[in-house]
């Protein structure tokens, strides 16, 4: 047989088989698993636990964040004319923050201490302290802030402010003062590059 010869039969003999062979579709792998990071945390969906993390969130491995409490302190302190209960004007926006404060924080309570100078009766000036003290309460409760969270104390001329005269000690003694501590919950964050630093 020649060498030709020998290339036909050996054609004839592969044709049938290239041609009954048909290429199907490729077999399709089953995920078991979904591999997806919907909030982009780092944790695959089958594994999170905590969905719709903040992105720049420090994880577990469950995909949930570390949180951190930080705390918020606001202050009141308002000085008063002498012998009078009439909150000026100038210490009125002390007053407004108070009252935001108070609202971005609705699970704190505030307790307005009111004071008078060592000058003149004692009764009197008991009296004085507590009239002081409830209208700031006053402008507080007209703020939107319920009645229940606002508490007022009268000290009278009991704790008087020692200034360096006899004068300024009376002036820094007609006083109403309060202090505010709000607690707030965030997300520990992760550092970047591109993380702005608090100054």
């Amino acid at each position: 047989m020649t060498r030709t010869q020998h290339m036909l039969c050996l054609l004839m003999f592969l044709l049938p088989l290239g041609c009954a062979t048909t290429v199907g579709d490729p077999p399709v792998a089953e995920q078991s698993r979904d591999l997806l990071d919907q909030d982009s945390d780092g944790v695959i969906n089958a594994r999170e636990r905590c969905a719709d993390t903040p992105l720049p969130a420090i994880v577990n491995n469950d995909g949930c964040p570390a949180y951190v409490a930080s705390e918020r302190t606001n202050e009141l302190h308002i000085l008063f004319a002498n012998d009078s209960d009439v909150i000026p004007d100038a210490f009125r926006s002390q007053i407004i923050k108070m009252a935001n404060f108070l609202k971005h924080y609705p699970e704190t309570a505030i307790e307005l201490k009111g004071y008078a100078s060592p000058v003149g009766g004692a009764s009197h000036n008991q009296d004085l302290s507590q009239r002081r003290a409830a209208n700031v309460r006053q402008l507080l409760l007209a703020q939107g802030i319920a009645p229940a969270r606002v508490r007022t104390v009268g000290f009278g001329d009991h704790d008087p402010v020692q200034g360096q005269t006899r004068e300024q000690t009376n002036i820094l003694s007609r006083r109403v003062t309060a202090t505010v501590t709000g607690a707030d919950q965030g997300v520990l964050e992760r550092w970047t590059i591109f993380t702005t630093r608090s100054q």
